[in-house]
């Protein structure tokens, strides 16, 4: 399929919003005429400028011999409507699927890239293109992957304009999904907004 008219760029030095909010996540991988796509819930962002981000990625996966490969992946964001398809492909192997490929066992809609050729999962809410920052050891002790974002995109539904929509604009359906372990989720379901405090200590003038 084609990039949804609902999808827009993101900049990058505005990509980490995307997955600040420790929301679990698609990650996709492609090599050569192989693909993937498992769940994550360890991610998060490490720099904006150039945009930076981690992941965990288990030597044993599948996922995991394609990035090696390719030297690159996708990290997309799923929405609340996503859960069940999150919590299955992140309990199946693409080894026991038929032809290694979950994209065709479970029906996965997907769209391209513009930098990877990852797949990414269509109906997220953000994209995050990625390649991988070398970092070999840190990778075979940890299963921990260091990769810079170069490319991203949001659905204007949720993220708009660098940030997340807020909750009141947003349908229950569009908000992020956060994994408390068994297949359970926690999803956004109320917002305050914070003010920053009034020194007590009068400032130098």
């Amino acid at each position: 399929m084609s990039r949804p008219a609902t999808v827009h760029p993101v900049e990058l030095a505005q990509a980490y919003r995307l997955i600040n909010t420790g929301a679990s996540v698609f990650i996709t991988s492609a090599h050569g005429a192989q693909r993937d796509v498992m769940a994550c819930a360890w991610n998060m962002a490490l720099d904006f400028s150039p945009a930076k981000l981690a992941v965990c990625i288990d030597k044993h996966t599948f996922t995991r011999q394609l990035v090696d490969s390719s030297g690159e992946f996708a990290l997309c964001v799923p929405r609340a409507a996503q859960a069940d398809l999150l919590t299955t492909v992140g309990s199946t192997s693409a080894r026991d699927t038929a032809r290694h490929d979950k994209f065709s066992a479970y029906g996965i809609d997907y769209f391209a890239g513009t930098h990877v050729a990852a797949p990414l999962v269509a109906d997220c809410i953000g994209w995050l293109e990625c390649k991988v920052i070398a970092t070999p050891a840190v990778q075979e002790a940890h299963d921990l992957f260091i990769a810079e974002a170069v490319a991203a995109w949001a659905d204007e539904r949720a993220f708009a304009h660098g940030k997340y929509l807020p909750l009141g604009d947003t349908p229950p359906t569009w908000r992020t999904l956060h994994h408390l372990g068994a297949g359970n989720f926690l999803v956004p379901g109320e917002q305050l907004k914070a003010k920053t405090l009034a020194s007590l200590v009068p400032q130098p003038a």
